[in-house]
């Protein structure tokens, strides 16, 4: 007879909270893999209110933090992200990468 496995619950620094609750903008906006395109479609929020919501709710030194962390990663923005990967990919092809 075999036994039944039980799969531990992985347990992460900031867990998902409910797309109903609030924090779920800021949360989204911390994530890397959320693109703001993503947060628009489910929330209906635009850069523009999501930056005003981090503005508000974070501490000034967060915000900046925030701010310039966006700025720099490309998959914030699904068109710079796609942008940036077909360049990976043409110089995988080329094999400039190596």
């Amino acid at each position: 007879m075999k036994k039944k496995g039980h799969r531990p619950v992985t347990r992460v620094k900031n867990p998902e909270p409910k797309i109903e609750d609030p924090d779920w903008v800021i949360w989204a906006a911390w994530a890397d893999r959320i693109t703001f395109e993503e947060i628009k479609k489910r929330t209906g929020k635009s850069e523009a209110d999501v930056i005003k919501i981090m503005r508000r709710s974070l501490k000034p030194s967060s915000f900046r933090l925030w701010r310039k962390r966006v700025h720099q990663k490309s998959i914030k923005h699904r068109k710079k992200f796609e942008y940036s990967r077909k360049q990976i990919s043409s110089k995988i092809k080329k094999g400039d990468y190596l």
